[in-house]
């Protein structure tokens, strides 16, 4: 898979081509069964129509027979979905032997001559190709020379004969190699994208999709940079491929921007330090534009990785230059970076090519939306954590500590009071007793709220009538739960946080509203979910009706709610009317 192979060296793949996987190879199989039976009807085509009549019949006859068990092939593959059933490679070799052998007509002889070279090429065998070429050219030869006269005539005929047959079979070569590289490409890539999931962490999901993209270039060090404006920072991986210990990035100011970025985002290039400053080529990764005069990468890149040569190109994200993505063979002199190769010994001094940087730049583009995504996931996860741990000090804060410190005043004011009016003390401690044991239940359902919920379309309903009477019972207050429709349609994630809002919401009128009686209302229709919580307690501190961008400008309402609510791409709105209560509506696009 490495550059694009010559014309004549077919040899040229990477030293890391992997076996195609189990539908790649069936793809290419069914390529192969379909070329058969076209390639042998042209040359029975070619031969009825080219060859003397007495000279054709023995070479027709295997012809018709060759065809009619090529579409057997053809035929039992489109209707058998569970095997797999095709004609061996040698068995086309022994064909193409036993028609040079019936007859004289080349160009019906190099109907299957071509096939056979496009079938030995998916196999991917450079050599055997060159070898098979050679063998049919001196057959071919041969077999002209053998029904005609010697003479110059002759041997010109021989000429152009040996000429056409190398040319065509060399280009058929390339096709057919060029099938299975395409092949072999798609499936790296896929493997690649596969291990940049945010399950596995961002961490390890760079450390292996760098390990691998080092592996399939050969080279002993991958280093993606990533330039973060907002924190003002530079995030580094340095990734060995045969180095499994997992460790995180760099984090290094942006005065080492250079080092690691290198030069302008717009170039793709590849550079080989000589005794010199060096050589190598590059373009402009937008216009592909080729640079006439490249400029050297800054002398700290050389020193950082102690690098000989290196591929260089930029990684995006929402669809601007955001990094680099370097690999790296070193210096064996420098002796900073890993001296033995991956396979025990020296680094090759094989240069990179300009086919390799345009396949660099095609796994990079590839993996930059799943790399990006893992990153989004990360940072949405840290925000969604920094704000649970927000709300949940905001509430031990507002809550239980608040009790506690009255508490403890309380305690201290008892211990002074006690020994003079012990029958007052008594009354104030068995009001302290009912503080904590409200406040015990308080933390409870905190800790029960923390825990992992799941809660799906068809449970949906009986978890919000489970949870209204433990309300009603719990807080001794009215709650009338209406569920406009009996069969909800929801994905899990809008079920789980339009749950948890309907909880929270319930336990803020609990704690705050002084309200004797709410009212909830979940309706669906084709086009969004929404949740209505009214309350006739005090309502919030403001007055009117509020969206949720109005909230955040005025630092206003339930923080957790706007949150959740944010997170599923829905839309609050509160009403307040203090003394009168306050109305929350939530509204959810199902689309």
């Amino acid at each position: 898979m490495r550059g694009v192979w010559g014309l004549l060296d077919f040899e040229r793949q990477s030293p890391a081509t992997m076996p195609l996987d189990t539908a790649e190879r069936l793809y290419l199989d069914r390529q192969v069964t379909l070329a058969r039976a076209i390639f042998v009807a042209l040359a029975l085509v070619d031969l009825i129509e080219m060859a003397p009549v007495g000279a054709r019949t023995a070479a027709a006859i295997f012809l018709v027979v060759y065809l009619l068990l090529a579409l057997a092939v053809l035929g039992y593959e489109r209707l058998a979905t569970e095997t797999n059933v095709t004609i061996p490679l040698v068995a086309d070799f022994v064909a193409l032997a036993v028609f040079l052998f019936l007859t004289t007509s080349v160009s019906a002889w190099w109907f299957l001559f071509l096939f056979v070279v496009f079938a030995l090429a998916t196999q991917g065998s450079g050599r055997a190709i060159l070898a098979l070429v050679g063998v049919a050219t001196a057959g071919i030869i041969f077999r002209v020379g053998m029904s005609e006269l010697t003479g110059w005539h002759g041997a010109w005929h021989w000429v152009t004969i040996g000429l056409g047959t190398v040319i065509s079979g060399l280009g058929m070569g390339f096709l057919g190699a060029r099938e299975r590289e395409h092949l072999e490409r798609q499936q790296f890539l896929e493997k690649v994208s596969r291990l940049l999931q945010f399950d596995r962490g961002l961490t390890e999901s760079v450390r292996q999709a760098l390990g691998e993209i080092a592996l399939e270039f050969d080279c002993e060090q991958a280093c993606l940079a990533i330039r973060d404006e907002e924190l003002e920072r530079l995030f580094v991986w340095k990734i060995h491929p045969n180095d499994r210990e997992i460790g995180g990035p760099e984090t290094l100011p942006l005065s080492r921007s250079d080092t690691f970025l290198t030069d302008a985002f717009e170039t793709s290039f590849c550079w080989e330090f000589n005794e010199g400053v060096g050589t190598g080529f590059g373009w402009d990764r937008r216009s592909g534009q080729i640079f006439r005069n490249l400029p050297a990468p800054p002398a700290s890149t050389r020193e950082e990785f102690g690098a000989r040569s290196l591929l260089a190109v930029t990684i995006e994200a929402g669809g601007r230059p955001t990094g680099r993505v370097m690999l790296i063979n070193p210096d064996r002199a420098s002796g900073t970076v890993g001296t033995v190769g991956l396979n025990g010994t020296q680094p090759s001094r094989r240069r990179f090519t300009r086919g390799e940087l345009r396949w660099f730049e095609q796994i990079i583009r590839h993996v930059g939306p799943p790399l990006e995504n893992v990153f989004l996931m990360r940072h949405l996860r840290a925000r969604a954590v920094e704000s649970e741990r927000s709300r949940i000090s905001r509430d031990l804060h507002d809550g239980i500590l608040q009790t506690l410190l009255s508490l403890n005043i309380q305690l201290d004011v008892l211990r002074h009071k006690f020994p003079w009016t012990p029958e007052q003390a008594g009354k104030e401690l068995e009001t302290l007793q009912k503080t904590v044991q409200q406040e015990s239940s308080e933390l409870r359902r905190m800790v029960t709220d923390l825990r992992p919920l799941r809660v799906e379309s068809a449970d949906m309903r009986e978890l919000m009538l489970g949870f209204a009477e433990r309300f009603r019972n719990e807080a001794a207050m009215a709650v009338d739960l209406f569920i406009e429709d009996r069969n909800l349609r929801l994905p899990d994630r809008i079920c789980r946080e339009l749950f948890q809002i309907y909880r929270e919401s319930l336990n803020n009128i609990k704690k705050h509203a002084k309200a004797s009686h709410v009212v909830v209302k979940l309706g669906q229709d084709e086009a969004k979910v929404s949740l209505v919580v009214d309350d006739n307690g005090r309502g919030f501190s403001f007055s009117g009706r509020y969206s949720s961008e109005e909230l955040d400008r005025l630092r206003l309402g339930p923080i957790s709610i706007k949150e959740r609510t944010r997170g599923v791409g829905g839309t609050l709105t509160v009403e307040s009317n203090p003394g009168h209560g306050a109305r929350l509506t939530v509204e959810i696009p199902l689309n």
